[in-house]
């Protein structure tokens, strides 16, 4: 028999020191995913560090992603459907395998220069914009950035002005009044009722500037949550006290989500035109505009200051429209 020798090591070789590669099996390689039909439907509640919070009726539980959800794909807010140990026991594991289509979206991106939107809350019906009338002061910047989010996201903006005790809210709410943007005060130690009654029965996301005290309102409205609050530093910044979004139950029924204290709000993923369209009593107005107009003054060819003079929405509402456009740039 014919040997071929082995130039390392001088050994011949013979047919069975050759390796056979497996053969591919008589099973076909499919990209078809398992339906997953007898998934148990739950609700996302929390996410930290890979591991999410879901809610499957009384039973809160945890769980993983399936891999070919993508990663960060799964958020507070989300309807999911989950298989595998669904008990909710100390060591019990359930991976989610299916995301329910969204209702709404809360979504950023981490500056004006960066393409890519995270998705940071879901299915909420009411954005809460926390912000203090004083200590640290208000900044209508980011108001209106997060007022962006909400119009373009689907949801229902509301302003809860904290601090009412030290600065009276008049002229913040002044700013507001041609959006028609729902608003309440609320005093340090203060009654809570007018807040409550406007978050009982719905899903509200809290967002705001770190130190407004959203973090001590959510402690108030959910004694359980123990949530960290922060102080105010010497220049007016807070300090960052809450890491992710986590969901908590109103007693009266309803959720409110916390989400992280922040200082910048990127929309880099909202157009001029998505933005119009939250909008409706102005968005006729546009069709008559030239291609590409980004609806910023009667100078560069817009024609929407002539749609509002001929009395078909106010000034208030064009101007309010067009200060929302300078804060998504």
């Amino acid at each position: 028999m014919w040997r071929r020798p082995d130039s390392r090591s001088g050994r011949k070789l013979d047919e069975d020191d050759v390796r056979v590669r497996p053969g591919r099996g008589s099973r076909p390689r499919t990209r078809t995913r398992p339906k997953h039909s007898d998934a148990t439907p739950g609700t996302v509640v929390a996410v930290d560090r890979g591991r999410y919070a879901v809610l499957v009726g009384d039973t809160r539980l945890t769980a993983v992603q399936a891999r070919e959800l993508g990663r960060g794909s799964v958020v507070v807010g989300d309807r999911v459907a989950v298989v595998g140990d669904v008990s909710g026991g100390p060591d019990a594991l359930a991976r989610i395998v299916r995301v329910e289509e969204r209702s709404t979206v809360l979504r950023r991106s981490a500056d004006d220069a960066d393409p890519f939107e995270r998705v940071i809350v879901a299915n909420a019906d009411q954005l809460v914009v926390v912000t203090a009338l004083a200590d640290p002061p208000p900044r209508v910047g980011l108001i209106d950035r997060f007022l962006v989010a909400a119009y373009v996201g689907g949801l229902d903006p509301l302003l809860c002005l904290t601090k009412a005790d030290l600065a009276a809210p008049d002229e913040l709410l002044a700013a507001y009044a041609d959006l028609g943007t729902q608003a309440v005060a609320v005093r340090r130690d203060g009654d809570l009722g007018p807040l409550t009654e406007r978050l009982t029965g719905r899903t509200s996301v809290l967002v705001g500037h770190s130190g407004v005290g959203k973090s001590t309102l959510i402690n108030a409205l959910v004694p359980e949550a123990n949530r960290a609050v922060g102080v105010v530093s010497a220049v007016g910044r807070g300090r960052h006290t809450s890491s992710s979004a986590v969901a908590f139950a109103l007693a009266g029924g309803g959720w409110v989500i916390d989400t992280p204290g922040i200082r910048s709000f990127g929309l880099a993923h909202v157009t001029p035109t998505v933005l119009l369209a939250a909008f409706p009593d102005l968005a006729e107005g546009a069709e008559d505009c030239p291609r590409g107009c980004t609806h910023r003054s009667a100078a560069e060819g817009c024609r929407l200051d002539g749609y509002v003079a001929a009395g078909h929405s106010t000034p208030g509402r064009l101007e309010s429209f067009r200060r929302l456009l300078v804060a998504q740039v």
